[in-house]
């Protein structure tokens, strides 16, 4: 796989990151390029869709980092995407604490893998995401937990496992059906009910 292609999405990206006045966050850039016609539905499987925006999301932005280099330093994390007129003195540093991912969103095999590798990927990345948040929400009772996920006492694992799919895809903020507040309060839900 040639893991030289240039990303259609490198040059859009670069002009809405020198645009912003302080720091970007991905799904803010997907919402921007969709507003703009530049990102279009890339599959009909939702989380294959969310997965392969994101995926040429990171590509563009790792491909932008290198380019820029020497001169600037784009800082490339989910929720901080920043343009800097000067790299970090020690710029060795800076890129080793994200080469494995880099790689991974460089190199365009990935691009299509397949729905249960997916799975176990926004399965992790949901996790993960729950316990940076988890400090910043206040934790509700399995009773409003339930009536936030739309559900009876009686749902079973895999209903509730179910419907914070259907949520988390119809909620995040990346997503035209995005709500951040409503997503916030699904995650506080699920880290109640997962147990």
């Amino acid at each position: 796989m040639n893991n030289n292609i240039e990303n259609p999405l490198i040059w859009p990206l670069l002009t809405l990151i020198e645009a912003a006045e302080e720091n970007c966050q991905i799904h803010h850039l997907a919402t921007e390029l969709q507003k703009n016609g530049l990102l279009e539905e890339l599959d009909k499987d939702p989380n294959k869709d969310l997965f392969k925006r994101n995926f040429l999301l990171m590509n563009a932005l790792y491909q932008l980092q290198t380019m820029l280099l020497p001169l600037q330093w784009l800082q490339v994390e989910a929720m901080n995407i920043q343009l800097f007129e000067h790299p970090p003195t020690n710029i060795e540093v800076a890129l080793e604490q994200t080469s494995a991912l880099r790689s991974y969103y460089l190199d365009w095999q990935y691009f299509e893998i397949d729905s249960d590798e997916i799975e176990v990927m926004l399965t992790g990345f949901w996790d993960r995401y729950h316990q940076t948040i988890s400090p910043a929400i206040n934790t509700i009772d399995k009773a409003n937990a339930l009536h936030v996920f739309e559900l009876d006492t009686q749902a079973s694992p895999q209903q509730i496992r179910q419907q914070w799919r259907r949520l988390a895809l119809k909620l995040h903020p990346d997503r035209p059906t995005g709500d951040k507040d409503k997503f916030l309060k699904a995650c506080e839900a699920w880290q109640v009910l997962k147990a």
